[in-house]
């Protein structure tokens, strides 16, 4: 065991017992701080002085660059007990991630950066999806920028070859009447389409129910992303009101996938709707929304909610192979 991947495997077993998105989020950034380290002993002293390790990672460092078990780490292991470990194997089965951002946006890499990020991770396909022309603070991408992304893609693919697609996408907004944020054509021609709501959250619930019913209807609609657009760190956001029960049953009968969103600021949906949205019969895209490489290890955590939950992979379309996610998607347009 090395130290990265024991602190990956910690901030999985605190993601499955709820813990606070402070903790969850420490053990990851300690996990990105000892990427560069050289393989042998590391003394808890010399892991601290590491930007991003605080003395409970640094001591999870020592302990696991020996390749012994880290005894947080067993502790943890001990309590969550078997259903856990089934989650981890849940996690372990990924095979993609339908919602990731690039430079083209408010990401901070290329687009080459975040594809092969994903493929190293052991990803068979990732969905890159940057802004739609409305969000124009996160530089929204205009039909015709739209356009020389997915020529950019088809460069980045003939590059990775075989073993790796980088699929075409966006995030697409949900406008207020539940309309969607670019040209038909162009989101006809996208693989993957994320739709989510990026404006006037705090709406009446009526209407925000009606706006998330016509997009997750809209045959186009792969994904509903974040649906709650809640914020709970720092100085937070609350969630949005709507009417779950309705849009989880529209969601399940059109085939459009629930996100669960791995950002430790997200958590979204809340472990209420989760449970909800399982119960409607709903598919499911563990996903990242990842702006850095780094922040693609965070699907993990969302695995881990999603095993909560009692999802099991069929449920989970970024377990999918992509010939089973094209089919899928395609068959819904």
């Amino acid at each position: 065991m090395t130290p990265d991947e024991a602190l990956r495997r910690i901030a999985f077993l605190l993601e499955w017992r709820g813990a606070s998105p402070y903790r969850v989020r420490a053990f990851h950034t300690a996990a990105d701080a000892v990427r560069g380290l050289e393989p042998g002993p590391v003394d808890a002293g010399r892991a601290g002085r590491l930007r991003g390790v605080g003395p409970v990672t640094a001591e999870v460092i020592a302990q696991a660059s020996t390749g012994a078990v880290p005894r947080y780490l067993a502790r943890l292991e001990a309590e969550a007990g078997p259903d856990a470990r089934a989650g981890w194997d849940l996690a372990a089965a990924s095979t993609g991630d339908c919602h990731l951002h690039s430079d083209w946006s408010d990401g901070g890499s290329p687009l080459e950066d975040m594809a092969e990020a994903a493929r190293d991770l052991g990803h068979r396909w990732a969905v890159l999806t940057d802004h739609s022309p409305r969000l124009t603070i996160a530089h929204g991408l205009s039909p015709d920028r739209l356009r020389s992304q997915l020529e950019a893609v088809a460069r980045v693919n003939s590059r990775l070859g075989p073993g790796f697609r980088l699929l075409t996408g966006i995030e697409c907004d949900i406008l207020d009447d539940g309309s969607l944020d670019q040209e038909d054509d162009l989101l006809g021609r996208l693989d993957v389409v994320v739709a989510s709501v990026h404006s006037k959250l705090r709406s009446e619930p009526g209407p925000m129910t009606a706006r998330l019913l016509a997009a997750v209807r809209d045959p186009r609609v792969d994904v509903l992303g974040h649906c709650t657009g809640r914020i709970i760190t720092g100085r937070g956001r609350p969630q949005s009101r709507f009417d779950a029960e309705a849009v989880f049953a529209a969601c399940a009968e059109s085939g459009t996938a629930v996100e669960i969103n791995c950002r430790p600021e997200r958590r979204d949906p809340p472990d209420d709707l989760l449970l909800r949205a399982a119960d409607a019969g709903c598919l499911f895209a563990v996903d990242t929304d990842a702006h850095a490489p780094e922040q693609l290890h965070w699907q993990s955590t969302g695995y881990a909610r999603a095993a909560r939950s009692g999802l099991g992979a069929d449920r989970l379309i970024t377990t999918w192979p992509l010939g089973r996610l094209l089919e899928g998607r395609s068959g819904r347009r």
